[in-house]
């Protein structure tokens, strides 16, 4: 991508906070409704999967043994928000039958973004380690991600896990929703609200740009927002073009849907983005016991 736009430009593509009217009242809902949340499931709240004060996760446990594992990455521009702000996402999953983990991690610009992602490789070892004690089934652990989330979900995807612990299986990730992604970081390094405290350079985009890696064998499937910016929705369609249709089955805008609500179709359980997860997590068996109950 050429530099051609102004910087006035990515800043009104990719600010998303001045392109929804009501985002800080948006914020503010999903804190309360998270708190909420957190209050009436059951809960295990700020464990940690490494020895940095941000490397804790918050898990939803399910009633069903050997459930799949959904585990949750927030967005936030990799420099804000907080796995507090997410608990809403794990009700209707843990309601039927998923155990749902969400995860924080160091924002930058304490921290980069490559940082980030190798503290995440880690709370995905401890799921996998961990997921058999709070009724979920290590084999079966899906990936989504939101914005930043998204990014970060999208490398771990294509994870060299056992360059991380040689006890880890070759694919611990078995599915990926990535909802309103980055994974071409070139127009960020473009956009001044983001590279004060990003600071990325040519070789980190390369580096840490999805669509130049590999296509992962894991299946990838790519939403956003129908009524995000061209350039949400252009990186949408760049990782299908990336990656290919066998990597990126599902490569869909869902009507309607801004930067931030579209995160209240992930969480409704007729929503598009519900239903396609779902699908990853094979509920349909767990849901029907759970019904039976």
């Amino acid at each position: 991508m050429t530099p051609r736009h102004s910087p006035a430009w990515f800043d009104a593509q990719y600010n998303n906070r001045a392109r929804v009217a009501d985002s800080a009242a948006i914020l503010e809902r999903w804190a309360a409704a998270s708190a909420l949340v957190r209050a009436r499931l059951p809960a295990r709240l700020d464990l940690a999967y490494g020895e940095a004060p941000s490397e804790r996760l918050d898990l939803f446990p399910s009633e069903l043994p050997k459930a799949p594992v959904l585990v949750f990455i927030h967005g936030g521009w990799w420099r804000a928000l907080d796995k507090a702000d997410h608990s809403f996402v794990a009700a209707a999953f843990a309601e039927e039958g998923a155990m749902v983990v969400v995860p924080n991690y160091a924002l930058c610009p304490t921290v980069g973004i490559e940082r980030i992602a190798l503290q995440l490789t880690q709370a995905l070892a401890w799921v996998w380690r961990h997921a058999a004690e709070h009724g979920g089934d290590p084999n079966r652990i899906v990936l989504v991600g939101h914005s930043a989330g998204a990014h970060l979900a999208a490398m771990l995807s294509g994870c060299d896990w056992k360059a991380i612990a040689p006890e880890l299986p070759r694919q611990l990730v078995k599915g990926v929703v990535a909802i309103s992604g980055l994974y071409d970081l070139a127009p960020i390094r473009q956009t001044p609200f983001l590279q004060g405290d990003l600071r990325l350079d040519a070789e980190a985009v390369r580096r840490l740009s999805p669509i130049h890696f590999p296509a992962p064998e894991t299946p990838l499937y790519a939403l956003v927002g129908g009524a995000e910016s061209e350039e949400f929705l252009r990186q949408n369609r760049l990782i299908r073009r990336a990656w290919g249709q066998r990597a990126v089955p599902i490569c869909e805008e869902l009507p309607g849907c801004h930067h931030f609500d579209v995160l209240h179709d992930l969480s409704d359980p007729q929503g598009r983005s519900h239903q396609l997860t779902r699908r990853l997590l094979d509920l349909r068996w767990y849901s029907g016991l759970l019904s039976a109950d």
